[in-house]
Protein backbone atom coordinates (compact mmCIF):
# COMPACT_ATOMS: atom_id res chain seq x y z
CA UNK A 1 0.00 0.00 0.00
CA UNK A 2 2.59 2.51 1.13
CA UNK A 3 4.71 1.17 -2.18
CA UNK A 4 1.62 2.00 -4.68
CA UNK A 5 1.20 6.00 -2.87
CA UNK A 6 4.87 6.27 -3.04
CA UNK A 7 5.13 5.58 -6.81
CA UNK A 8 1.90 7.47 -7.58
CA UNK A 9 3.38 10.59 -5.65
CA UNK A 10 6.15 10.04 -7.37
CA UNK A 11 4.75 10.01 -11.17
CA UNK A 12 3.18 13.09 -10.21
CA UNK A 13 5.98 14.77 -9.36
CA UNK A 14 7.60 14.19 -12.64
CA UNK A 15 4.84 15.40 -14.79
CA UNK A 16 5.80 18.59 -16.84
CA UNK A 17 2.49 19.64 -18.16
CA UNK A 18 1.28 20.32 -14.29
CA UNK A 19 -0.32 23.92 -14.00
CA UNK A 20 -0.45 24.58 -18.03
CA UNK A 21 -4.04 24.96 -17.29
CA UNK A 22 -3.63 27.96 -15.22
CA UNK A 23 -2.18 29.60 -18.29
CA UNK A 24 -5.10 29.47 -19.91
CA UNK A 25 -7.70 30.25 -17.46
CA UNK A 26 -5.95 33.36 -15.71
CA UNK A 27 -6.03 35.49 -18.93
CA UNK A 28 -9.43 34.34 -19.79
CA UNK A 29 -10.59 35.43 -16.19
CA UNK A 30 -9.40 39.00 -16.52
CA UNK A 31 -10.87 39.36 -19.68
CA UNK A 32 -14.57 38.09 -18.34
CA UNK A 33 -13.87 40.65 -15.18
CA UNK A 34 -13.13 43.53 -17.53
CA UNK A 35 -16.52 42.41 -19.78
CA UNK A 36 -18.60 42.56 -16.61
CA UNK A 37 -16.55 46.31 -15.84
CA UNK A 38 -17.77 47.33 -19.29
CA UNK A 39 -21.31 46.30 -18.85
CA UNK A 40 -21.29 47.60 -15.39
CA UNK A 41 -19.50 50.29 -15.94
CA UNK A 42 -20.68 51.17 -19.25
CA UNK A 43 -24.23 51.45 -17.86
CA UNK A 44 -23.53 53.41 -15.44
CA UNK A 45 -21.66 56.04 -18.06
CA UNK A 46 -25.41 55.90 -19.59
CA UNK A 47 -26.74 56.85 -16.57
CA UNK A 48 -24.35 59.64 -16.11
CA UNK A 49 -25.46 60.80 -19.44
CA UNK A 50 -29.23 61.13 -19.05
CA UNK A 51 -28.63 62.08 -14.88
CA UNK A 52 -26.59 65.24 -16.73
CA UNK A 53 -29.33 66.07 -19.65
CA UNK A 54 -32.05 65.72 -16.41
CA UNK A 55 -30.43 68.28 -14.09
CA UNK A 56 -29.25 70.55 -17.14
CA UNK A 57 -33.27 70.41 -18.02
CA UNK A 58 -34.54 71.25 -14.77
CA UNK A 59 -31.97 74.14 -14.29
CA UNK A 60 -32.73 75.77 -17.91
CA UNK A 61 -36.63 75.72 -16.35
CA UNK A 62 -35.68 76.87 -13.76
CA UNK A 63 -33.43 79.93 -14.93
CA UNK A 64 -36.22 80.45 -17.92
CA UNK A 65 -39.16 80.66 -14.98
CA UNK A 66 -37.05 83.49 -13.84
CA UNK A 67 -38.76 86.09 -15.92
CA UNK A 68 -37.76 89.75 -15.61
CA UNK A 69 -40.67 91.83 -13.72
CA UNK A 70 -40.25 94.54 -16.39
CA UNK A 71 -41.32 91.94 -19.20
CA UNK A 72 -44.17 90.69 -16.58
CA UNK A 73 -45.68 94.02 -16.61
CA UNK A 74 -45.45 94.64 -19.96
CA UNK A 75 -48.26 94.53 -21.85
CA UNK A 76 -47.00 92.63 -24.58
CA UNK A 77 -46.60 89.13 -23.89
CA UNK A 78 -44.53 87.82 -26.49
CA UNK A 79 -41.39 90.01 -25.03
CA UNK A 80 -40.65 87.87 -22.11
CA UNK A 81 -37.20 87.98 -21.41
CA UNK A 82 -35.57 86.09 -18.20
CA UNK A 83 -33.76 88.25 -15.65
CA UNK A 84 -30.28 87.58 -16.28
CA UNK A 85 -29.28 87.56 -12.26
CA UNK A 86 -32.49 85.52 -11.02
CA UNK A 87 -32.45 83.07 -13.75
CA UNK A 88 -28.41 82.22 -12.62
CA UNK A 89 -29.27 81.91 -9.63
CA UNK A 90 -32.44 79.84 -9.65
CA UNK A 91 -30.58 77.50 -11.97
CA UNK A 92 -27.27 77.13 -9.70
CA UNK A 93 -30.17 76.23 -6.82
CA UNK A 94 -31.01 73.38 -9.03
CA UNK A 95 -27.53 72.29 -10.04
CA UNK A 96 -26.89 72.80 -6.04
CA UNK A 97 -29.44 70.07 -4.99
CA UNK A 98 -29.52 67.85 -7.40
CA UNK A 99 -27.63 65.59 -5.61
CA UNK A 100 -25.10 64.38 -8.09
CA UNK A 101 -21.19 65.56 -8.96
CA UNK A 102 -21.47 68.05 -11.14
CA UNK A 103 -18.05 70.13 -12.80
CA UNK A 104 -17.82 73.46 -15.22
CA UNK A 105 -21.67 74.56 -14.56
CA UNK A 106 -22.39 77.31 -17.26
CA UNK A 107 -25.49 79.07 -17.27
CA UNK A 108 -26.10 81.22 -20.30
CA UNK A 109 -29.23 83.89 -19.90
CA UNK A 110 -30.03 85.11 -23.50
CA UNK A 111 -33.21 87.44 -23.46
CA UNK A 112 -35.91 84.73 -23.18
CA UNK A 113 -33.53 81.71 -22.94
CA UNK A 114 -31.22 79.93 -20.86
CA UNK A 115 -28.74 77.21 -21.37
CA UNK A 116 -27.38 75.30 -19.01
CA UNK A 117 -24.28 72.93 -19.70
CA UNK A 118 -23.22 70.51 -17.13
CA UNK A 119 -20.98 67.61 -16.48
CA UNK A 120 -22.11 64.65 -14.01
CA UNK A 121 -19.20 62.34 -12.88
CA UNK A 122 -19.75 58.92 -11.35
CA UNK A 123 -17.30 56.59 -9.61
CA UNK A 124 -16.84 53.45 -11.56
CA UNK A 125 -17.31 50.18 -9.89
CA UNK A 126 -15.14 47.08 -11.80
CA UNK A 127 -12.98 49.06 -13.95
CA UNK A 128 -11.58 50.61 -10.94
CA UNK A 129 -9.10 47.64 -10.87
CA UNK A 130 -8.06 48.58 -14.27
CA UNK A 131 -7.25 52.17 -13.85
CA UNK A 132 -10.26 53.60 -14.42
CA UNK A 133 -11.85 55.19 -11.30
CA UNK A 134 -14.26 57.76 -12.78
CA UNK A 135 -16.72 58.12 -16.10
CA UNK A 136 -18.41 61.05 -16.74
CA UNK A 137 -21.85 62.45 -18.90
CA UNK A 138 -21.88 65.53 -20.61
CA UNK A 139 -25.56 67.65 -21.21
CA UNK A 140 -26.50 71.16 -22.40
CA UNK A 141 -30.41 72.07 -22.39
CA UNK A 142 -32.05 75.18 -23.13
CA UNK A 143 -35.89 76.59 -22.15
CA UNK A 144 -37.28 79.15 -23.52
CA UNK A 145 -40.18 81.40 -21.60
CA UNK A 146 -43.42 81.37 -23.40
CA UNK A 147 -46.40 82.80 -22.51
CA UNK A 148 -49.52 80.62 -22.86
CA UNK A 149 -49.26 77.78 -25.17
CA UNK A 150 -47.09 77.05 -28.14
CA UNK A 151 -49.54 74.25 -29.59
CA UNK A 152 -50.76 76.47 -31.86
CA UNK A 153 -54.09 74.73 -31.31
CA UNK A 154 -57.16 77.10 -29.79
CA UNK A 155 -58.49 75.10 -27.71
Amino acid sequence: MLSNLRRRWDALRTQTDRGAVMFWVIPIMIGLIAMAGLIVDGGNAIAARQRAEDVSQQAARAGADALSPTALHNSDPGDLSADPGAARAAAQRVLDTAGVTITNPNVVVNGDSVTVSVTVHEQTQILSAFGLNDISGSASSTATALHGSNSGGTG
